[in-house]
């Protein structure tokens, strides 16, 4: 019974109960400038044609879409193993690097940071405290050149 139920609503609409409108031109109206489709311009363009039929000849071949050309591919080898010779030079070096190397490089930044926060006390002390040292250093040195 469903069934003949909807066959009775759709007779009773006009249109077939077809949502969508049918064109003007289809009435055949000699005056009417029919609509020509339009072209799309990436479908259109040289380098787009060329890359489709690239496709089409690898599919054919059976070649995968992933697969890349060989000077590509040798390109990226190359560049690839240039990397890993670079980052395994660098390790040798710092192998390399002997005990006293290690050691002086960890005294020269133990004196840096010892000398940065010198320079942030400073910073930190009172006008008057700076003064007082500069004439400290004034004083000493004119009374060494008086002794001398």
């Amino acid at each position: 019974l469903p069934a003949s139920m909807y066959t009775e609503i759709q007779r009773e609409r006009p249109d077939g109960g077809n949502i969508l409108t049918h064109p003007d031109y289809i009435d055949g109206n000699p005056d009417l400038i029919k609509p020509k489709k339009l072209l799309n311009p990436v479908k259109a363009s040289k380098s787009h044609q060329e890359l489709h039929r690239e496709l089409l000849m690898n599919h054919k071949r059976g070649l995968g879409v992933d697969s890349k050309p060989e000077l590509q591919r040798v390109l990226e080898h190359r560049r690839r193993d240039l990397l890993i010779k670079q980052k395994k030079e660098e390790e040798e070096a710092k192998k390399l690097q002997s005990p006293f190397e290690k050691e002086l490089l960890k005294r020269h930044q133990r004196l840096d940071q010892l000398e940065k926060e010198r320079e942030k006390q400073e910073d930190h002390a009172p006008e008057f405290i700076k003064v007082k040292e500069n004439l400290r250093r004034t004083s000493t040195v004119t009374g060494d050149e008086k002794a001398a």
